[in-house]
């Protein structure tokens, strides 16, 4: 991606940018997944898949360090989520892209605003480079000419390429999206997961998606990561993912 002003993760291209080991999920204290192990390095795309509560969501939190690691190790980048101080969680979350299904987009200012938002949030102050920024992101997800519209004014799915381009903003080296297409019909759905795919290749960015979509990861295919009954692990059949009876009973139409 064009250079910006974050550094990225350290970690040399040879450790992954995500690792799991024997890590308990836990909201609220209630256990929801337990002995969660994975690893996701530069360039993976990997889906995470199964019933509502099954505790996809709850992954995703717990690697933006929104829920506490309690128990086993956990790293992104590197940081090492077992023992991160809350004075480091911005830091890494400057790193991370996240992309929510519901957008959520600061509907009392315009698109450009929404993105100068966040760059102010994470430290930039230099606004000739924050605009040409926000143009930048803009621009790689096909909504230049939507500068200065408002979320209202817009499609759910331009709605969700504003909130593309925001997760681009700092060049980022993973990619969470939680439901990305659950809001949209197929054919927008579709256009949305084009242009990550676009997006994946171009750059190369470790992207994890939570979906219940199986035509999404039939037509784009990656590892696939199924919950259910407490436990992660990863499906491995070398079958078409999308048609596997048992994805079927846990990824309803």
């Amino acid at each position: 991606m064009p250079q910006t002003q974050g550094n990225g993760f350290v970690t040399s291209n040879a450790l992954p940018l995500v690792q799991l080991d024997g890590v308990d999920i836990v909201n609220e204290d209630n256990l929801i997944l337990s002995d969660v192990s994975f690893k996701v390095s530069r360039g993976d795309l990997v889906y995470l898949v199964g019933k509502v509560g099954s505790g996809k969501s709850s992954i995703l939190k717990t690697l933006n360090a929104e829920l506490p690691v309690a128990k086993g190790k956990a790293r992104v980048g590197d940081y090492d989520l077992s023992t991160i101080k809350k004075s480091q969680i911005p830091f890494l979350r400057r790193n991370l892209g996240v992309v929510f299904q519901d957008f959520q987009l600061l509907t009392d200012r315009t698109v450009e605003d929404n993105l100068m938002f966040v760059l102010k949030a994470t430290g930039w102050n230099d606004e000739r480079k924050m605009r040409e920024r926000c143009t930048q992101v803009l621009d790689m997800v096909g909504l230049e000419t939507k500068t200065h519209k408002m979320p209202h004014q817009l499609s759910g799915g331009e709605q969700q390429r504003v909130a593309i381009a925001r997760a681009l903003l700092n060049n980022p080296d993973v990619i969470l999206a939680d439901e990305p297409t659950g809001n949209l019909d197929a054919e927008t759905a579709d256009g949305i997961m084009a242009l990550m795919m676009k997006i994946h290749h171009q750059y190369k960015p470790a992207i994890i998606i939570v979906t219940h979509n199986r035509t999404i990861i039939d037509r784009y295919p990656g590892r696939v990561l199924l919950c259910k009954d407490g436990i992660c692990r990863e499906v491995t059949e070398e079958v078409n993912l999308a048609q596997s009876s048992e994805l079927k009973d846990d990824m309803p139409d």
